[in-house]
């Protein structure tokens, strides 16, 4: 008997790519159908924008269209639809949500628990990506890369940038301290091993890995790393002990001329804090890969200041992470066809 799979893919993580992994785990024959959202050309929804979708975060989709479209389907494949209480309601069929991203935000997930339908995640999908992105976005501070191109840009030769007095610094000669020490965390503690430089991390909920260890990584706590570092890397998720994190007391306790990169996510930062700051030249500068409201408006001030490199979050966009991801997703639908056990699930309660 037919098992009915619904894929609502956007032009990131595209409905063919679930299709074609789903085909090679599960073999052909399977029945699916597809459909495509308009993000990233659309941006996402973020908080409870939409009336009905309480608990929902970084969310695409009009809920009646989604749940008209998942209809009848014992498994729904997504990135980005939503799914509330009241649309799984409406989805008396529904049995498996798998979701291609590291945290299901856009699922109420306490909900489904409820309601025994079972909720599967790629929790580390684009790791890689957003570490590799963090070591560019610290050398773009840290060796002037963006100073020089923007006065390039504007038909300015820089040349004091190589004066004593200006020129950057180079990551062996620095502290660079990484904020979250998980699955990004680790990654970019690897990475900046092979720089030369001394790192420390600061994350109460995990130990140092032996190999960091071995390698002369610190773990302190935060206010310690914070005044040690040159450069501090921010990896937190964001939670309600994480938000606010780096607030106007926290950034007074960084080096003067410090500089801060946030990939994670806006809110674990005040940026109204940071900008003062920065704006007085507090710290020596910021890279900002994401935002508490994403697009931020036109008039932002942080948009302004000329010590400042900013990223429309996409840290995580790579072609690895959209294979990585529907192989993962694949293998568990493949797992729930075969009544296996989920690799990453979050339980019925």
């Amino acid at each position: 008997m037919a098992r009915p799979i619904a894929i609502v893919g956007d032009r990131f993580m595209r409905s063919a790519a679930f299709r074609a992994a789903i085909d090679r785990a599960c073999g052909p024959g399977q029945v699916m159908r597809c459909l495509d959202l308009p993000w990233p050309d659309v941006p996402m929804e973020h908080g409870c924008a939409t009336a009905g979708l309480a608990n929902l975060k970084e969310y695409l989709g009009e809920p009646t269209a989604i749940v008209d479209f998942v209809g009848d389907a014992e498994i729904m494949v997504t990135h980005l639809a939503p799914l509330s209480d009241a649309m799984m309601g409406r989805l008396p069929r529904l049995r498996l949500v798998a979701v291609s991203r590291g945290g299901p935000v856009n699922i109420d997930v306490a909900a489904a628990g409820r309601r025994g339908l079972r909720v599967v995640n790629v929790p580390g999908r684009n790791a890689s990506a957003v570490a590799e992105f963090t070591i560019g976005a610290i050398l773009a501070e840290t060796r002037l890369i963006r100073a020089g191109h923007e006065a390039l840009r504007q038909g300015t030769w820089r040349g004091d940038l190589y004066r004593a007095d200006v020129t950057g610094r180079e990551l062996c000669e620095m502290t660079v301290g990484v904020v979250g020490y998980g699955e990004i965390g680790t990654r970019v503690v690897a990475l900046l091993r092979a720089f030369g430089c001394t790192v420390v991390v600061a994350d109460p909920h995990v130990d140092l890995r032996a190999e960091d260890a071995a390698a002369g990584v610190r773990m302190m706590p935060l206010a310690d790393l914070l005044g040690a570092s040159d450069v501090v890397t921010l990896h937190a998720r964001v939670t309600a002990e994480t938000t606010g994190l780096i607030d106007a007391a926290a950034i007074a306790r960084m080096k003067p001329g410090a500089v801060l990169v946030n990939t994670a996510r806006g809110p674990l930062v005040d940026y109204d804090a940071l900008y003062h700051a920065l704006a007085a030249g507090r710290l020596g500068g910021a890279m900002l890969e994401t935002f508490a409201v994403e697009p931020p408006p036109p008039d932002w001030p942080l948009l302004k200041l000329p010590n400042v490199t900013l990223t429309p979050h996409i840290a995580g966009a790579s072609l690895r992470t959209v294979t990585v991801a529907a192989e993962r997703i694949a293998d568990e639908v493949r797992r729930y066809l075969a009544g296996e056990t989920p690799a990453s699930s979050r339980p019925p309660a």
